[in-house]
């Protein structure tokens, strides 16, 4: 095919890569937003800013309806909040909150992200009573 083609795929991977992120992001803001309060976007305003947000990003609106689908509970996937305590680099306490759809995968995560930057995973309530 060519060196011009195999430069044209890199740059569609990476921008789709991108794209992926964005709207993996937006429906897990969506269907929380939808989750705490009515799934209609004209009664709820904390879900009609999140919409708009959004459209303002482009995303789909297959992604936007698939998610709120979620939240009326016609799927059995749901999110979790979690809430992480640890100590950063020069002692430093940080609370990480998260939603996710696997805790032990986002426990994993968030445990490694302390480790690389120079800190370690308190027990829970290890910060939170400092605040």
């Amino acid at each position: 095919m060519g060196r011009k083609w195999a430069n044209i795929v890199a740059k569609k991977t990476a921008k789709d890569g991108a794209n992926s992120k964005v709207y993996a992001k937006f429906g897990v803001e969506i269907y929380v937003a939808a989750k705490k309060g009515d799934p209609d976007p004209e009664t709820n305003t904390a879900l009609k800013f999140v919409i708009d947000r959004a459209k303002q990003a482009q995303v789909p609106k297959h992604v936007i309806d698939k998610a709120i689908d979620k939240a009326k509970g016609n799927t059995d996937e749901t999110f979790t909040e979690g809430r992480y305590e640890g100590f950063g680099p020069n002692g430093s306490m940080l609370i990480v909150d998260t939603l996710t759809s696997n805790v032990n995968r986002t426990a994993a995560n968030v445990r490694a992200a302390f480790g690389k930057n120079g800190g370690n995973m308190g027990a829970s309530g290890s910060v939170s009573y400092l605040f």
